[in-house]
């Protein structure tokens, strides 16, 4: 299906033809994070461990190279009085050399636990940007990008991206490398069959190469939520772990779905998702990739990275 969907988004982002992952490999991604023996991820519980050991495996299997010594950065942080324990998974694929310039790719694994006996799955929020992350990694492991792209799952971003900001201190190569932030987070669920692009507002450079993805997009993809008018809640700029990086003065695009009525709830489970909607969403974040790796080094220009 999803082959059949980039077909149809035509030629004018002039990304290489590829054989995208089969759906089945996308939804059981989700399938097995957001199963009930995962114990809905949370930060620091054996339930997390579980979903690391199986991401590990899928890291491993796809090819990707570890980033630091190993795939595994542990990171400890102060958490309302206690000590927070976790781990981010990051893994690397080598560009083809055009520059030494790095595209940043993230998801979360982690979500909430089990709450008054009830697992929170966090099927959407999210096993599906992780879903979407792995078939990504497997596209560039098959069909090399011009850049260094760095896949990154985080920990602890539901307690206030603290995976993100373990990674910022102390990345695996300096944060000046790294021109752009690609964040999925939630990516599978919307009443209105509509997926969002957030981050033009803040970096004007982009809006052309956001207005030419939601042209060619799979999906109904929508422009916003990252500054007026949207306020509050409603602006997404300090929603999800693409908010470091935008701290550091790096430009952002983050690709989720707006809230529904299982958000952050026990029913955010597999069965709920509309594959159909899934499988176009994650065809939408495949071709957005492919043209930020290949824009790198003018969206690093045009951001005044030049460093």
């Amino acid at each position: 299906m999803i082959a059949r969907l980039l077909a149809l988004a035509g030629a004018c982002l002039t990304i290489a033809a590829t054989d995208p992952a089969p759906p089945h490999q996308l939804y059981e991604d989700v399938r097995i994070l957001a199963a009930d023996r995962m114990e809905g991820r949370l930060v620091g519980t054996p339930g997390s461990a579980r979903a690391r050991t199986y991401l590990l495996e899928r890291l491993r299997a796809i090819g990707l190279e570890p980033a630091f010594a190993t795939f595994e950065q542990p990171f400890e942080a102060q958490h309302e009085g206690a000590v927070l324990k976790g781990v981010n998974l990051i893994g690397r694929i080598r560009g083809a050399g055009k520059s030494d310039r790095v595209l940043l790719i993230g998801a979360h694994y982690d979500h909430f636990g089990v709450r008054d006996g009830k697992v929170l799955n966090g099927a959407d929020d999210n096993a599906s940007g992780v879903a979407v992350l792995l078939s990504i990694a497997e596209q560039f492991a098959r069909e090399r990008p011009d850049h260094d792209v760095v896949f990154a799952l985080w920990d602890a971003e539901e307690q206030g991206f603290y995976g993100a900001k373990a990674f910022a201190k102390e990345p695996p190569m300096p944060l000046s490398r790294i021109a752009m932030n690609l964040n999925l987070d939630m990516m599978s669920r919307s009443d209105r069959n509509e997926l969002w692009l957030a981050g033009a507002h803040h970096s004007p450079f982009l809006r052309a190469r956001f207005e030419q993805l939601a042209a060619q997009a799979p999906v109904s993809l929508k422009l916003g939520h990252d500054g007026p008018p949207w306020k509050g809640n409603d602006d997404w700029t300090g929603g999800s772990d693409h908010f470091v990086f935008h701290e550091k003065g790096i430009p952002f695009a983050y690709l989720g779905v707006e809230d529904y009525p299982d958000y952050h709830k026990p029913t955010d489970d597999f069965a709920a998702i509309p594959r159909d909607f899934f499988a176009r969403s994650a065809a939408t974040a495949l071709l957005a990739a492919r043209l930020f790796d290949r824009e790198l080094d003018a969206i690093a220009a045009e951001a005044g990275r030049t460093d």
